[in-house]
């Protein structure tokens, strides 16, 4: 039974950083694409970074040069270090994983993300 756990949410000021991790747990994800999606109150959920097999990387515009995605597969862990965050950050993060990127098969619980001006 495939398992995404997500953690490394909280509350951060303006500016601060956070780290948010994603285990991956029930087989090997090295050949997966993997990524983080936000979903904010009263919105559609988005995609904030993706990583593929290759390590290929791709970002919204709105986080581009912010964010960093990065996975570790020895430790079937993909990550998402979050700088210079801003109040439009907030929002509850879910990792995903798939066969390729836009082909997302299993979801994590979300963490919340809370910044504050």
């Amino acid at each position: 039974q495939v398992q995404l756990v997500e953690s490394g949410g909280g509350s951060v000021q303006a500016g601060g950083s956070l780290r948010l991790s994603c285990v991956a747990s029930g087989r090997t994800f090295s050949s997966d694409a993997m990524g983080w999606f936000r979903q904010a109150p009263g919105k559609e959920r988005e995609l904030v970074a993706a990583i593929s097999s290759g390590g290929s990387t791709g970002y919204a515009v709105s986080v581009k040069g912010r964010f960093t995605i990065s996975r570790d597969n020895a430790k079937n862990t993909v990550y998402l270090q979050m700088n210079s965050l801003k109040p439009e950050d907030t929002a509850v993060y879910y990792c995903a994983v798939g066969v390729v990127v836009g082909a997302w098969n299993y979801w994590g619980q979300g963490t919340q993300v809370t910044v504050s001006s």
